[in-house]
């Protein structure tokens, strides 16, 4: 073995014995990697279990799984955009265009295509909307990515250049949005938003009945921030009538009855107290069976449970409760000295219900009523019972005005289900525009927009960015390119119309209108959407994309992992 040593290669030669060349490499290195090469053998064989893509492979691959997830919900953009149909492993049946419905009900097992989900959903936690934007726009940025890192571009020129494209689009947005504190202008916002996912007349009752809830609800922190949670909003569904049957009641409607039918159904104000339990007899810790010989011990026995129940109930009314609402369920020897109190109670709820009241009268959940002080009362406006559907609800109104209940009305469970869907997004929309008031154009204007200006500033980045920032506003088109696509409209020609449109006269808000086949102002036409949408459109994508191009290798385990058999391993000790 004869080896001649540089500075900066390494080579190293194999001879036979009579002096002929037996197998010759030259391996250029530097001097850190030299360990790395000769244990690279052995690595191979630790890694003999495992499927293993690296490299420009292993990139293809991943843009490959994300240009087919993105592919599923691609025609469902916009509102002529198509529905899918869902059908679970029970066949029951779901009927939806919205994108991240369709991606989380789908089984997916790539990782890559986990990621663009989860990109989706919090799209979806966010903005409550845009979440198939949010897929396409990351599918899109990848497949612009590849084609020049194809060419020799190095990913991590990519990745810088996608950061400052993003940075410049941020700011863009922020210059072209205006402001929307109207709350005529916030209706027409959420009915853009619901554009394609439920039916016209539908859209019109969902857009008002959320704009009016959300600024029911709207609570001000201060002069510059006001919070606006879209859970407050209870959601009843009742078979019968039509949509605009649908109607936001004041207060909590609960599908509930008073236990004791000789309380009132009806009263004013009052307080209340909710117990995260159950109020009954105390059960004993352990399993065990108690032997009685004695028939005054058992007497005694019921005795002491009856008086540990009227502790609770004496406990409670010291409090000065007038309402008592119970997750679980409740003794029948209370109802008496409940009745006898002047209580009125309530048993059997949702945890969710509870936490809504909760939030609704200022009420604290405790779980034992015998600790419980007048600091865990809430209060409550009034309380009425009334029959819907041939089922008996009571309504709640909360002294706090945060609680608001939506009665969604169908003629079946499918329209219904498609209904509350559609009312999830709207509520959150309005939310977010009573938070953030302020709207950019939709159709497609403000992405067309994004990319004239990138294109401006993309000679301002270093070197081989501006081909990234290039690849950036390429994509970005790709949303109003698809929308018309959805349409049935030519995409090329409507791109680069509206494209000049705005180039022409500098107005970021002409965008596309679907039913002329033409650009037109998008203020004009009513199609607005909030700010927050596209920019966490934007940042979702460009994270997620960023996250795929910096993996470059890719490790397949052939065998699941196996969970210890700890029984074996204890007869074998």
């Amino acid at each position: 073995l004869c080896s001649q040593t540089t500075s900066n290669m390494i080579g190293i030669g194999v001879y036979s014995m009579d002096g002929g060349t037996e197998d010759t490499r030259g391996i250029q290195v530097g001097r850190s990697g030299r360990a790395a090469r000769m244990v690279r053998p052995e690595h191979e064989h630790i890694l003999q279990d495992t499927d293993r893509s690296s490299g420009r492979d292993a990139l293809r691959n991943n843009v490959s799984a994300a240009v087919a997830l993105a592919d599923a919900v691609r025609s469902t953009l916009g509102p002529r955009g198509l529905d899918k149909m869902l059908v679970d492993a029970d066949g029951s049946i779901d009927v939806t265009n919205d994108g991240v419905t369709v991606l989380e009900a789908a089984r997916v097992e790539h990782p890559t295509a986990r990621m663009l989900i989860q990109t989706s959903s919090a799209q979806d936690d966010v903005a409550h909307d845009g979440t198939t934007s949010a897929v396409l726009l990351t599918a899109e940025l990848l497949v612009n990515a590849l084609e020049w890192i194809d060419r020799g571009v190095h990913p991590a020129v990519v990745q810088s250049g996608f950061q400052q494209a993003a940075a410049w689009s941020r700011e863009e947005l922020n210059s072209i949005s205006r402001d929307a504190s109207d709350r005529i202008l916030q209706t027409e916002v959420v009915r853009t938003s619901l554009a394609g996912k439920v039916n016209d007349s539908a859209r019109e009752v969902l857009s008002t009945l959320a704009v009016d809830a959300a600024h029911a609800i709207a609570t001000t922190v201060d002069e510059d921030e006001t919070t606006c949670n879209p859970s407050d909003v209870k959601r009843v569904g009742v078979r019968g009538g039509s949509a605009r049957d649908s109607r936001l009641i004041e207060g909590l409607l609960l599908a509930k009855k008073r236990l004791d039918q000789r309380t009132p159904d009806s009263g004013g104000a009052g307080r209340i107290l909710l117990i995260d339990g159950g109020l009954d007899k105390r059960t004993t810790s352990i399993d065990a069976k108690i032997k009685v010989t004695d028939v005054g011990a058992l007497q005694r026995f019921h005795d002491r449970e009856r008086a540990d129940l009227q502790a609770q109930v004496d406990a409670i009314a010291a409090l000065g409760c007038d309402l008592l609402v119970v997750r679980d369920g409740v003794d029948d020897d209370a109802i008496a000295p409940l009745r006898k109190a002047g209580i009125v109670c309530y048993r059997r709820f949702e945890r969710a219900d509870l936490e809504l009241l909760s939030r609704a009268t200022g009420a604290k959940l405790i779980r034992n009523p015998i600790r419980a002080t007048t600091d865990d009362l809430g209060d409550y406006a009034s309380r009425s019972e009334e029959r819907i559907d041939e089922i008996e609800h009571v309504t709640i109104i909360g002294s706090r005005n945060r609680g608001r209940t939506l009665l969604v009305r169908g003629s079946t469970e499918t329209l219904i289900a498609e209904m509350q869907r559609g009312f999830d997004d709207a509520i959150g929309v309005a939310c977010g525009l009573v938070e953030e008031p302020w709207i950019v154009a939709g159709g497609g204007a403000t992405w067309i927009a994004l990319a004239r200006h990138l294109r401006k500033r993309a000679p301002e980045a270093n070197g081989r960015e501006q081909l990234a920032v290039e690849a950036y506003a390429a994509a970005l088109e790709s949303i109003p390119r698809i929308l018309a696509e959805n349409a049935g409209l030519d995409p090329l020609e409507i791109l680069l119309a509206t494209s000049a449109a705005q180039s022409v006269g500098d107005d970021p808000w002409l965008g596309l209108d679907l039913n002329a086949g033409s650009p037109s102002d998008m203020a004009d036409a009513g199609v607005v959407e909030p700010v927050r949408i596209a920019r966490q459109a934007l940042a979702g994508a460009t994270e997620a994309a960023i996250s795929v191009l910096r993996i470059d290798d890719i490790l397949w385990a052939k065998q699941d992992a196996q969970t210890p058999d700890w029984q074996t391993n204890e007869d074998e000790d």
